[in-house]
């Protein structure tokens, strides 16, 4: 019924979608979110669920609940068909989703008491699991007199005081500082490896890589836009885990090789060129800056491994892929399996000063990023050399939906600036040469 640290036989299937697809909105308007996803779910197994913002995994989470109907596809819970809220099936969020009106004892209670449970066998049971995660002596506090640590282990007592069968932990522990994320994910795991936990299976969403080969025994990896399942893996290894287990590191090099392959890549994204149209996401100059000027001095001299960069500068796979394949697109880094190198504009711009790194990055968002290029040729040829943003977004409309377009003409507004290749002026909504006619 609980956590096994051995392989067995098969175990009974608690759970399965099968050619899953889900969309929002309607004609052209629709959004693909999910297509074609087959999963399963076993007793006895944790299983993590990997992929980037667009893959759906919050998604696929409500879907498995019960919350939302998929557009198509079949969903079973033990067996039979799912067409409501899944019962016995709880759920831990990132932002914990306390009541902060109520007493831990009285949240950890209140899931009980949309059960119906009678109030002296819900005390019972909800001292039961606050002693379970460790809050003895807290039942009294709120949630403001609380750490996120010991917040998120209220959540925790929630979901597990109604012994659910199945539990879904959406990010659980990336709200956390490190040292207590970590305190969480093995104290999570010792309840599961004694058999102290009144569920039979969990599935993990993350963007940590690592903490998916530490706590699950499958890793599933869903792609971008729309999520599907590209990857299946095994994880053999043992619990407790060893982090400096070169067979360990081996396996989350390889991840992030997986993930860094085009199949699981957003539409646009990787060595493929740029289009006018292709989504550019939300990454800051600083971060690229950063990056760069991180991997130019020690320990790395030009070239590290993307597991060892995401430990080293605390990034999760949101952050860290974004910013790599921009780099990689703008010419100064190659990205080749699970490695990241400085190419030799990348070290250029690592030794330049402030400006000369503005004039480099300039000649590289105009020869690499279509659609700063297009926005400046646009403004250059334009009486006054100034042009309304509707300009570009219904141009992006033909390709893009609203918040990709949205989110794509902040990124090209916030590089130009950078670059000083065009001004833009956010009360009026326009782009114009002023004042940047020099730089390049």
């Amino acid at each position: 019924m609980n956590g096994h640290t051995e392989k067995t036989a098969p175990a009974r299937e608690i759970y399965s979608l099968n050619n899953v697809s889900h969309g929002f909105g309607k004609g052209k308007d629709e959004l693909q979110v999910l297509s074609d996803v087959d999963l399963s779910l076993h007793e006895g197994e944790i299983v993590g669920m990997l992929g980037r913002s667009g893959s759906g995994k919050s998604t696929l989470l409500r879907i498995i609940a019960g919350l939302i109907q998929a557009s198509s596809g079949e969903v079973r819970y033990n067996g039979s068909l799912l067409s409501g809220p899944a019962e016995g099936v709880a759920m831990v969020f990132q932002t914990f989703a306390l009541f902060p009106w109520l007493t831990v004892l009285e949240n950890v209670e209140a899931g009980l008491q949309a059960l119906q449970v009678e109030p002296k066998a819900s005390r019972k049971r909800a001292l039961e699991a606050i002693d379970l995660i460790g809050l003895d002596g807290f039942e009294n506090a709120y949630p403001r007199e609380l750490s996120g640590g010991m917040r998120q282990r209220v959540g925790f007592a929630r979901a597990l005081v109604v012994n659910p069968t199945l539990l879904l932990m959406d990010e659980p522990f990336s709200a956390l500082d490190v040292l207590t994320a970590e305190t969480l994910r093995t104290d999570l795991l010792d309840l599961w490896s004694g058999g102290q936990l009144p569920i039979q299976s969990i599935l993990i969403v993350t963007h940590n890589i690592e903490e998916a080969v530490l706590m699950c025994d499958r890793i599933l990896v869903l792609s971008s836009n729309p999520g599907r399942v590209v990857a299946q893996i095994t994880v053999p290894f043992a619990q407790p885990r060893n982090r400096l287990d070169p067979a360990f590191r081996r396996m989350v090099d390889d991840i992030y090789a997986l993930m860094t392959d085009r199949r699981s890549a957003e539409p646009g994204s990787g060595k493929a060129e740029l289009q006018v149209g292709s989504p550019l996401p939300e990454v800051s100059t600083n971060l690229m800056a950063g990056l760069i000027g991180a991997l130019a001095v020690e320990p790395y001299h030009g070239q590290a491994g993307l597991s060892s960069v995401a430990e080293r500068l605390l990034l999760e796979v949101d952050d860290l892929f974004p910013v790599t394949e921009i780099l990689e697109h703008l010419g100064f880094v190659e990205l080749k399996g699970a490695d990241i190198h400085l190419t030799e504009a990348g070290r250029l711009f690592a030794d330049y000063g402030t400006q000369e790194r503005k004039t480099l990055f300039a000649e590289h968002l105009i020869r690499y990023v279509p659609l700063a290029a297009r926005i400046r040729g646009v403004l250059q040829e334009r009486r006054g050399h100034w042009a309304p943003r509707v300009r570009f977004e219904q141009e992006l409309e033909d390709s893009l939906n609203d918040s990709a377009v949205e989110e794509t003409l902040e990124s090209v507004i916030s590089w130009g600036r950078y670059a000083e290749i065009f001004s833009y002026d956010d009360n009026s909504e326009t782009f114009s040469l002023e004042d940047v006619e020099g730089s390049l």
